[in-house]
């Protein structure tokens, strides 16, 4: 049994941006998709992917980016079919390069970029998240 207070999964990333207004058009780009949450000027959140996860842009002067003027600490990877491809393609929206795609050990391969406002933003194949979406059932939405 696992108490209360026990850490269940992630819900929200958030990233931060000085330009709220030009973070929230790569963004959108980059996800194909607008923000479903909206406080104008201050905040926007996506839900992304196969399982809806939040991704939040905070506007810097709400809350100051920990790492102001350079890359943030810690990394989020977001699940991709061709790890290569996707990181081509953050490239081609205007990120710049951070590490490039790197085989981590068999069904495992990194890559990530800086977006244009600083945030680390990584894109991963992982056996481990294809075999826990493989559990679905075929007639739940993916």
């Amino acid at each position: 049994m696992t108490s209360s207070a026990a850490l269940r999964g992630l819900t929200t990333v958030t990233v931060f941006a000085d330009d709220l207004d030009a973070a929230r058009a790569w963004y959108t780009g980059v996800f194909e998709a607008e923000p479903y949450f909206v406080r104008e000027g201050a905040y926007l959140e996506w839900r992304i992917g196969d399982y809806q996860h939040e991704f939040g842009l905070l506007n810097s002067k709400f809350a100051p980016h920990p790492h102001a003027g350079q890359p943030a600490g810690v990394i989020v990877y977001w699940a991709v079919d061709d790890v290569e491809a996707a990181y081509r393609r953050l490239l081609s929206l205007g990120a710049t390069r951070h590490e490039e795609p790197t085989e981590r050990g068999p069904g495992y391969v990194t890559a990530s970029v800086l977006d244009p406002y600083g945030n680390i933003l990584g894109v991963m194949r992982n056996q481990h998240y294809d075999d826990v979406l493989a559990t679905r059932g075929p007639t739940e939405e993916r």
